[in-house]
């Protein structure tokens, strides 16, 4: 009976799995804002590795803050179209923090360091030994139960899925070239790991800041091939929530960084970019002809296949 039970439920329902992993996300995200955005001053000495640009803590924190947004907003949404974009792009992230924290184990604080530093960096390792493959598996299950290719409601015009083509490829270049860079170097002090950086990281720093430039990427290259903006909702509000967290962190230290590199001005154009495009992706999700009704375009696509295969 229960087996049948579930076995009726629809296929793009969001599973109790994916509920649970996105919990937890916006847990440890809420916990990663706290340390690192609110508390980036002392980032050096209760971190999980030892960062010393309050720059670049606040970086991570408002990444983490976007995080958070994208937990909580998932987990108010029933149908798993509406959230695989999100889902997908946080496995990249995690998978790519994973890989730079092995590669880098010895830069955390597992034995050294403040005894909250210690805590912060044991629980840092076993999240990301984890977690990616938690996600792997909630992806794998929630992709297994789905009946086809979604039917799209609300077409992205062409000019905004030219822009995301544009920040995607930006965000992935920058992206891969910081996780490379933090391939290159092993020492602790802050330095132009990528010269194309406003200000110095250390390689550990370097690759979680590229794991989250690629999982960006990612996820607008995803958008556009979804290519359905009443399915946005939830990629348009973590974009819009990374960009402006972005300019609130650059924004308090500001003091920090030279006004006369070009690159800067490139960085503050980027940001400016993606608020708007995200702005625009979560008013068009909320308020576009589709808005509101992917789910019951799933559930009747999925009655319409199970009546045509009795």
């Amino acid at each position: 009976m229960n087996r049948a039970g579930t076995e009726n439920r629809p296929a793009g329902e969001v599973r109790a799995g994916t509920r649970w992993l996105l919990v937890a996300f916006a847990g440890l995200t809420f916990l990663a804002v706290t340390q690192l955005l609110l508390l980036a001053d002392v980032a050096d000495r209760y971190w999980a590795w030892t960062i010393r640009t309050e720059l670049t803590a606040a970086f991570l924190g408002a990444a983490y803050g976007a995080g958070f947004v994208l937990a909580v907003a998932s987990l108010r949404q029933d149908d798993w179209s509406r959230i695989r974009v999100p889902v997908v792009t946080v496995t990249a992230f995690t998978w790519l923090t994973a890989a730079a924290t092995v590669i880098h184990l010895h830069r955390l604080h597992l034995r050294d360091g403040w005894p909250f530093a210690r805590v912060v960096a044991w629980v840092w390792l076993a999240v990301y030994l984890v977690i990616p493959l938690v996600c792997l598996v909630v992806v794998a299950r929630q992709e297994r139960r789905r009946a086809g290719a979604d039917v799209v409601l609300q077409p992205m015009p062409g000019w905004l899925a030219a822009v995301l083509a544009a920040e995607g490829a930006v965000l992935l270049t920058a992206g891969l070239f910081l996780f490379a860079g933090g391939l290159t170097v092993h020492h602790h002090e802050p330095t132009r790991v990528a010269n194309f950086w406003p200000w110095a990281l250390t390689p550990l720093s370097c690759q979680v800041i590229g794991a989250w430039l690629v999982a960006l990427g990612l996820g607008a290259v995803l958008a556009i091939r979804q290519r359905d903006l009443s399915r946005l909702l939830v990629s348009g509000m973590t974009y819009t929530a990374f960009g402006g967290f972005q300019f609130v962190a650059l924004i308090w230290y500001w003091p920090q960084i030279s006004r006369h590199d070009a690159w800067l001005w490139m960085y503050l154009a980027m940001l400016a970019a993606i608020l708007l495009t995200g702005g625009y992706g979560w008013w068009a999700a909320r308020h576009g002809p589709g808005a509101g009704t992917a789910s019951a375009a799933t559930t009747e696509g999925e009655q319409g296949a199970d009546r045509s295969t009795v």
